[in-house]
């Protein structure tokens, strides 16, 4: 039997590899021209600068979660302090851009109606961006930097935020099989 064209899986796995490549360098490449160097532009660091917009974002929801439960936090434009605890340095590995690309280009090229992808990935993202706030609130208070220490926690949050997913996406995926039959 051949594969009608809507579940193609060669045309799955291209457009996911390309849209993939397509947003993860994108957000590489803007990156490089939002921050002052070589390639740097003034107006796209000044007017469009969704990175920083989301490193705010990031940094006051995690502040204002710190608050609610009692403890004194204050952020500048790349850290959060929560007083007698610790810090954190949001830097651009932080900020889940790579994880939101797989998500996003997966989403995306996988068939399905428009409006079921349209609300599946707004509220993938902002679950994924609400989990990473979680990481931070907890590092903010609990994690302190070591030189001898093995685990780093960029790599355990992956891993967990990857088994997530994977687990939206199967039952997404699965829930589409459930609607055809």
């Amino acid at each position: 039997m051949i594969p009608s064209k809507q579940n193609n899986p060669i045309k799955f796995a291209a457009w996911f590899i390309g849209l993939f490549l397509a947003f993860y360098y994108f957000n590489i490449m803007f990156f490089g021209i939002t921050s002052p160097g070589k390639h740097y532009s003034p107006f796209l660091a000044e007017y469009l600068n969704y990175i920083a917009a989301l490193r705010w974002l990031l940094l006051h929801c995690s502040a204002a979660i710190l608050k609610w439960f009692g403890f004194t936090a204050i952020t500048n434009e790349y850290e959060l302090l929560v007083a007698g605890h610790g810090y954190i340095q949001l830097v651009y590995s932080c900020l889940g851009l790579g994880v939101i690309s797989f998500f996003t280009a997966f989403v995306l090229a996988y068939p399905k109606p428009h409006n079921q992808k349209i609300i599946f990935l707004l509220s993938g993202i902002v679950a994924i961006e609400f989990l990473n706030v979680l990481r931070f609130v907890l590092l903010a208070l609990f994690w302190t930097k070591k030189n001898d220490v093995i685990i780093d926690h960029h790599t355990i949050f992956n891993i967990l935020i990857y088994i997530i997913i994977s687990i939206s996406l199967y039952f997404w995926v699965k829930n589409d099989v459930a609607i055809e039959n």
